[in-house]
């Protein structure tokens, strides 16, 4: 399966991905954000990091990118799309995904491990995992609180375009189990056609259990299904 990574002035967890996708053989390139043609690619990886500083707004200046223009054509003819914290939002600002990634609830960094329960797994993303099934993954951000409208959470939760929720040990969404404040304890979520994924926490660094977990290696894995 052929994959490219697109890196932003301030990406930081690049190499992480291309590690992650190498790993499950996954032919992997490097994308720089000037570029104006993208490789032949089934999946597209937005990364994690603080691209141009986080001006403006996190993702706000990476989504007006030379390359977005390719990105958003690659979606728009089912090209598979993953963002990934700072990839979430600038899958936001760019308008491929709906709602707004807010300042976290206590307005202060979040890195941590933090569990998470997959919602749907009807889909490209996570078919492997078991539907319910409680993931630990890794979060480090500063804007990871999602919100929306209620006629589009409606909408989300009605066409199971929900993916992640955050959750305890043993599986409770309750808000006492939210990290950062988002609505209903969203994670991440998927555009109608289910090709594209936001999510905030790191699947990436979950795919090795001698330095942290393996319960983000079946989300690339689900991929090649």
């Amino acid at each position: 399966m052929n994959s490219s990574v697109i890196v932003f002035p301030g990406s930081n967890c690049d190499r992480d991905i291309s590690v992650a996708l190498e790993k499950l053989q996954f032919k992997n390139k490097m994308v720089w954000h000037k570029d104006t043609e993208l490789p032949k690619s089934d999946l597209i990886v937005l990364p994690g990091g603080f691209s141009y500083g986080d001006y403006l707004r996190s993702g706000a200046i990476a989504a007006k990118s030379n390359i977005l223009n390719e990105v958003i054509k690659a979606s728009n003819d089912g090209c598979l799309i993953l963002g990934i914290c700072n990839g979430f939002q600038i899958l936001i600002e760019a308008g491929l995904l709906d709602g707004a990634l807010l300042r976290n609830k206590e307005l202060r960094f979040l890195g941590k491990d933090v569990f998470v329960k997959t919602i749907n797994n009807k889909n490209k993303f996570c078919n492997k995992y078991k539907k319910n099934q409680i993931l630990k993954f890794n979060i480090a951000h500063n804007e990871g609180n999602y919100f929306t409208n209620s006629d589009h959470l409606k909408r989300l939760e009605d066409n199971e375009l929900i993916a992640f929720k955050y959750c305890d040990a043993k599986g409770d969404s309750s808000e006492k189990n939210n990290p950062n404040g988002s609505i209903n304890n969203i994670a991440g979520i998927f555009n109608d056609k289910k090709n594209i994924l936001g999510m905030m926490p790191h699947p990436e660094r979950m795919v090795d259990e001698n330095i942290s977990s393996n319960d983000g290696i079946n989300l690339f894995a689900s991929l090649l299904n």
